[in-house]
């Protein structure tokens, strides 16, 4: 079971505005879910009422959107699993900005979703142009570390582990395991203590 990440493709959808934090991704009154299902809808919902529909995770052109476009020091505050939980089940795959806060950068690759950084003046562009047009296609590249909409390419970046973590598929701790699994039973039997148990309770 290999969970490959070497591309995202789909439409954009932009949040313009820096140290956009974990509580407004996903309120606090969130964190009482026992699991991350529907989680989606409540992705940024202080911030949808109080732009009453004008919020881009409201608006109709944005809607099916896969890669996030946003500013500097995204994921900022709390430690929350539940902000890029909420992300996800949103819809988005991708996120393309200027900074990433480290926790939310570490939860996002745990999830197999990459967060890229470009410098301000290629998000800005980025940010534009899928404002202008909502329906383009946004790629985003983890192998050439590019990102492309129309005739625009830009250089994107992600440091080198994680980048090999996506490529190679090794981000997905559970997949690993599931894929390992004759191996992992083979290790097990070869362990004195595990041996050992079974004798205990025989």
């Amino acid at each position: 079971m290999v969970s490959e990440v070497k591309t995202v493709s789909g439409r954009g959808i932009p949040l313009v505005g820096d140290d956009i934090d974990t509580d407004r991704i996903i309120p606090a009154r969130y964190l009482k879910a026992v699991t991350f299902d529907g989680l989606g809808e409540g992705a940024f919902i202080d911030d949808r009422k109080a732009l009453n529909g004008e919020h881009p995770f409201d608006q109709p052109q944005y809607q099916g959107a896969k890669i996030l476009i946003v500013n500097r020091n995204f994921g900022c505050g709390s430690s929350r699993e539940h902000a890029p939980q909420a992300i996800a089940k949103w819809g988005i795959q991708a996120l393309v900005g200027e900074s990433f806060a480290e926790i939310f950068f570490g939860n996002c690759v745990a999830m197999g979703i990459p967060c890229l950084t470009g410098d301000a003046a290629i998000v800005k562009q980025l940010q534009q142009s899928v404002a202008a047009n909502p329906q383009a296609s946004v790629t985003v590249n983890l192998e050439t570390l590019e990102v492309q909409i129309g005739d625009y390419t830009a250089p994107v970046s992600i440091g080198e582990g994680s980048r090999n973590m996506f490529v190679s598929g090794s981000w997905d701790a559970c997949g690993q395991l599931v894929a390992n699994a004759n191996q992992i039973r083979e290790t097990v039997t070869k362990l004195p203590y595990v041996s050992w148990g079974k004798l205990a309770a025989n």
